[in-house]
C-alpha cells in the first residue's frame, strides 16, 4: 500500500535576519575555521578503501544490477567518478568545513547539468540530479564540480595547462556570479535563470572564429534534438502493440516490465490495482492543479528502466499513460530515493520520505522544475521491502553537452556556465553575501580549488584502477550493457 509521508515542521523554524554587515563579517570569519588554502588540500585516510564504499551500497539494490553498474564504472575514470559520489562523500568529510552551509546537490558534477523544459515551455539550463541533495557546507559541491572539469579534462587528452584552466575557470565562474548574487534584490536572484535561447544568442553574438561558430553550431543542433525528446518521442522509441493494447517494450536487463518482473506471481488485476494505489498517493503531492492535470491520463503501463551510472541497481521505473486517445502519451520516471550518501557525516534529513528530501531540494535549488514532481512511499515493493521514490518526467526536452566531442574552448564556456548555475543554487538557499566574503575578490579561492581538483583527480585515476583491478581479481562482478564480462589485466587510461 502507498502513503504520503508527513511534511516536515521546517516553515516554523525560527530565522535571524543579520544586516548586510554582519554577514559579511561571518563570511569573513568562516577563513578563521577554514582558510580558503585549506581548500585546496587533500589527503587520503591510512584505511581508505574505494571498493568497499561501493560494496556497501550493493545490498540494498538489486543483486541482478549491481554488475552492470561496475561495468559503467569501469569504462573511463570519469564515469568512475560519476558513480563514486560515496566516496567523494567520505573525503570531503575528512577535510576542515567552512560551516557556511547551503542546499547541497551532492552530486555536482558537469554531467549533471543540462537543459530541460520550464513550466512556461522555455528551454532552461540548471542541475538536474538531486539524489544525494542535502543540507551542508558549500564547498563540497564547489570541489566535486571543479574536480570533474580535471577528470574530464583529462579523459579528453587535454594538455595540463588546459585542464588547470577549466578548473579555474568554473571557480572563477562561481566566485563572481556569487558576489552577483549577493549584491541582488532577494526577489531577483529568486527568479535568475539561464535561458537557453539566450546563451545561443550570446554565442552569436561572441563567435568570430571558426571554433566558435562550431561551438553555436553545436548548440543549436544540441537544442533543436532536446525539443524533440519528449513524451512523444519515448513512446514511438519504448512502446508496441502487446495483444492490442500498447505496452512497454521488453529489452532487458536494461527495460523489464513489471509483468516480467513478477514472473506471474501476481496477476495483471493485481499490479493494477496496487499502481493506482501508488498512482493515487504520488498525486496529493501535487499542486491542486497539476493534480487535476495528471488525473486526465490514465495508467497503462509500468516498467523497471536502468539510468545514469551512480544509481544502476537502485529501484527505476518508468510509467506510461495515456490521456485524450493512443495519440496522447505522458512519461513518468518514478525513482528509488535512498538515503543521500552525505548523511553519515552530515545531520540526518529532516524529511522522513527520501523521495520528499529529493523534490525539496529540487525545488530549492533549480530556477524552474517539473510540474509532475512529487514523491510517494510504498509500502511493499517488488520484494517486499518499503521504499521511498521520487517522481518527474522521462523526458522534457532534455538535453545535455557531448563531452566526447567537445573541445577546450566549448567546454571553458561550459565551466562557466556551471559555475554561474551552482552559484545561483547556492546563493538561493545560503547566505550569499557570507559566501562571497569568504571567497573574496581575488583568485585564492580559484587556486585552491585548482590545486585540490589535480591531486584529487589523480585519487580517482588510482581508486578506478583499485575498481578493475578487483574485477580481474574476482573481488566483484563487472558487465557491460550487453552482460559480457567486463576485467582482464589493468589498462593504461
Amino acid at each position: 500500500m502507498a502513503q504520503v509521508a508527513g511534511t516536515s515542521k521546517s516553515s516554523t523554524r525560527k530565522v535571524t535576519h543579520l544586516t548586510v554587515d554582519e554577514r559579511v563579517a561571518h563570511g569573513r570569519a568562516a577563513r578563521g575555521l577554514c582558510p580558503r588554502s585549506q581548500l585546496a588540500g587533500f589527503q587520503p585516510a591510512a584505511d581508505r578503501d574505494p571498493v568497499a564504499t561501493l560494496e556497501a551500497q550493493a545490498p540494498s539494490r538489486v543483486q541482478e544490477l549491481v554488475p552492470l553498474r561496475y561495468g559503467r564504472m569501469l569504462t573511463s575514470p570519469f564515469a568512475f567518478y560519476r558513480g563514486s559520489a560515496a566516496v567523494m562523500a567520505g573525503d570531503l568529510a575528512a577535510a576542515p568545513r567552512t560551516g557556511l552551509s547551503v542546499q547541497l546537490c551532492g552530486d555536482a558534477h558537469l554531467a549533471n547539468f543540462g537543459g530541460y523544459a520550464s513550466p512556461e515551455r522555455s528551454l532552461v539550463f540548471d542541475l538536474n540530479d538531486f539524489d544525494e541533495t542535502l543540507p551542508g557546507p558549500f564547498e563540497w559541491d564547489a570541489k566535486r564540480l571543479a574536480a570533474s572539469f580535471e577528470i574530464a579534462g583529462r579523459h579528453r587528452d587535454f594538455s595540463a595547462a588546459q585542464c588547470q584552466g577549466l578548473v579555474l575557470g568554473v571557480a572563477r565562474s562561481y566566485r563572481e556570479s556569487m558576489h552577483e548574487f549577493a549584491g541582488m534584490k532577494q526577489m531577483d536572484l529568486w527568479y535568475a535563470r539561464l535561458d537557453v535561447t539566450e546563451l545561443e544568442q550570446e554565442l552569436r553574438r561572441t563567435a568570430r572564429s571558426k571554433q566558435g561558430r562550431r561551438m553555436n553550431e553545436r548548440l543549436s543542433k544540441a537544442t533543436a534534438k532536446g525539443l524533440t525528446k519528449d513524451s512523444v518521442k519515448a513512446f514511438a522509441k519504448l512502446v508496441g502493440d502487446v495483444d492490442g493494447e500498447p505496452r512497454i517494450l521488453s529489452d532487458p536487463p536494461l527495460i523489464v516490465p513489471v509483468r516480467e518482473l513478477t514472473g506471474g506471481a501476481v496477476s495483471p488485476d493485481q499490479i493494477g490495482d496496487e499502481l493506482q494505489r501508488i498512482f493515487r498517493s504520488y498525486r496529493r503531492t501535487l499542486q491542486g492543479d497539476r493534480r487535476h492535470l495528471l488525473e486526465q491520463f490514465r495508467m497503462v503501463d509500468l516498467a523497471r528502466k536502468v539510468v545514469g551510472v551512480g544509481s544502476v541497481g537502485t529501484r527505476s521505473f518508468i510509467a506510461l499513460l495515456l490521456g485524450r486517445d493512443g495519440g496522447d502519451p505522458l512519461f513518468l520516471q518514478i525513482k528509488e530515493a535512498q538515503p543521500s550518501v552525505l548523511e553519515p557525516y552530515l545531520k540526518k534529513s529532516e524529511f522522513a520520505n527520501h523521495g520528499q528530501r529529493v523534490v525539496e531540494g529540487q525545488r530549492l535549488m533549480q530556477a524552474a522544475s517539473d510540474i509532475f514532481l512529487g514523491w510517494v512511499h510504498v509500502d511493499a515493493t517488488l520484494d517486499g521491502v518499503p521504499r521511498d521514490f521520487y517522481v518527474r518526467q522521462l523526458w522534457d526536452w532534455k538535453t545535455s553537452v557531448d563531452l566526447d566531442v567537445m573541445l577546450a574552448p566549448a567546454m571553458e564556456l561550459y565551466a562557466r556556465v556551471c559555475g554561474w548555475t551552482l552559484a545561483r543554487a547556492h546563493a538561493r538557499s545560503g547566505d550569499a553575501v557570507a559566501i562571497a566574503a569568504y571567497m573574496g575578490r581575488r583568485d585564492a579561492f580559484d587556486r585552491s580549488m585548482a590545486e585540490f581538483a589535480s591531486t584529487y583527480a589523480d585519487q580517482n585515476q588510482l581508486d578506478y584502477q583499485a575498481l578493475r583491478a578487483a574485477a580481474d581479481k574476482g573481488r566483484v562482478v563487472a558487465e557491460d550493457d550487453a552482460g559480457a564480462p567486463v576485467g582482464g589485466a589493468l589498462e593504461r587510461v
